[in-house]
């Protein structure tokens, strides 16, 4: 028999098309060098729908950009960027399931039984928040009563317009008796807290972008965050980011814990600027003060640790004598950092309408894994619980005050505040 030629297999022209169409790379295609790990929208661009990174025969990297973005994938997911999956559940126990449910199922059969009521629900709007409390009358005012931003025009004790012309819409200026409420309301809340255990420190309100990142602030909420782009810096949303920051890349026995810090800063946030009663006043500002609290807590503590600061909050409204609200959060409006939120509302007496005037998380180890902040105990380290609390936001505070005690021909003062206002009314 002659012996058999052998034959070459045709090849498809699908196959040829697809041979013969070389990838371009989106870095290469964008010239870009460096895979930022923060820059968290070109990084989803090569993980796929359940979250594996893309293979280099989908993305046309070269072998050492594919190193490159793995490497920033890395690094996103450890500083919780990044989820490490999409997937919610399991088979059997498997690799690809949902990483919180198998760090949840690694803790102590007693810890995960003692929390089934620490879970937020899973309602989606604001709507559904849960009311937990409610407390305190709601006054009747006489029948010419006016709201904050008109008492202030009548008593001229705060000028939006002023601070318009000085610096933009959402910068009032205090003055006189209003500039006094600020000042006193300041030192009650810092002396409320420092009576109650915290540390009063403070601490610089410019920030740089690795504490942003800590505390889970960038790049989420980079929009709303002033930036001072010759230094690349911003100004502190509140003093929780400083504050917090002060335990970056700190290992603390378990000893030196629990951990009480309270600091007074200016806050600033660039979230205004619709239109309408609800941003109008001192609802919603560019710049405002604010006293905060911050607890660092073994694991095993943090919620008692909550329930202790909501109900240090909710004492300090007790005496001003102002009625409030406490809200579990939802799901739905749960910020992605926080494992259970309480929100405290007052009363707008003016206004009809319930006002956010502070909010208190529990964050368990989301802030701890990005600032490396573990706890040493004997030897083994576990990553800490940070927790933290305004107490308060001053600005609707101040317009519950105003509104709430005001007569015919004055506003009273709280008692509470007298001592540090030196009047009874304004």
């Amino acid at each position: 028999m002659p012996p058999t030629k052998n034959k070459k297999r045709a090849k498809s022209p699908s196959a040829i098309d697809r041979r013969g169409k070389k990838k371009v790379s989106i870095l290469t295609q964008e010239k870009i060098e460096y895979v930022d790990w923060k820059d968290v929208n070109l990084l989803r661009r090569f993980i796929s729908d359940r979250a594996k990174i893309r293979a280099r025969r989908v993305t046309g990297n070269s072998t050492q950009q594919q190193r490159d973005v793995a490497m920033a994938i890395k690094n996103a997911r450890e500083m919780a960027l990044l989820p490490y999956t999409n997937r919610v559940t399991t088979q059997r126990g498997g690799r690809g399931g949902d990483r919180r449910q198998r760090d949840d199922d690694r803790r102590p059969r007693e810890s995960r039984e003692s929390e089934p009521q620490r879970k937020p629900s899973p309602a989606k709007t604001e709507n559904e928040n849960l009311e937990i409390l409610k407390e305190g009358n709601i006054p009747e005012l006489h029948e010419n009563a006016l709201t904050h931003w008109d008492l202030a025009s009548k008593y001229d004790i705060i000028d939006f317009e002023l601070g318009n012309k000085i610096t933009g819409a959402g910068f009032p200026v205090y003055k006189d008796k209003g500039a006094k409420l600020q000042r006193a309301l300041i030192n009650y809340f810092l002396d409320k807290n420092i009576n109650a255990g915290y540390k009063e420190i403070q601490v610089p309100i410019l920030v740089n972008e690795d504490s942003g990142i800590s505390t889970g602030n960038l790049p989420d909420k980079e929009g709303q965050m002033y930036y001072v782009n010759e230094d690349n810096l911003y100004l502190a949303p509140t003093a929780e980011v400083p504050v917090t920051n002060i335990y970056r890349n700190t290992i603390v026995s378990s000893e030196e814990l629990p951990i009480f810090l309270t600091s007074y800063t200016p806050c600033f946030r660039r979230e205004a600027g619709s239109y309408g009663t609800h941003v109008r006043g001192l609802n919603r500002l560019h710049q405002f003060d604010k006293v905060e609290i911050v607890r660092i807590e073994n694991p095993n503590n943090s919620y008692k640790a909550l329930d202790e600061m909501v109900d240090h909050i909710k004492g300090i409204l007790e005496e001003l004598e102002l009625p409030f609200r406490i809200l579990r959060l939802c799901g739905g409006d749960l910020g992605f950092t926080s494992s259970l939120t309480y929100d405290f509302e007052v009363y707008s007496a003016a206004q009809k309408k319930w006002l956010e005037v502070s909010s208190v998380s529990n964050f368990e180890t989301f802030q701890s894994n990005r600032l490396k902040l573990r706890i040493d105990n004997n030897g083994t380290k576990t990553l800490a619980h940070t927790l933290n609390g305004s107490s308060f936001a001053l600005p609707r505070i101040v317009a519950c005050i105003l509104e709430n005690f005001q007569e015919e021909s004055s506003i009273k003062i709280p008692k509470a505040l007298i001592n540090y206002t030196g009047f009874e009314e304004i």
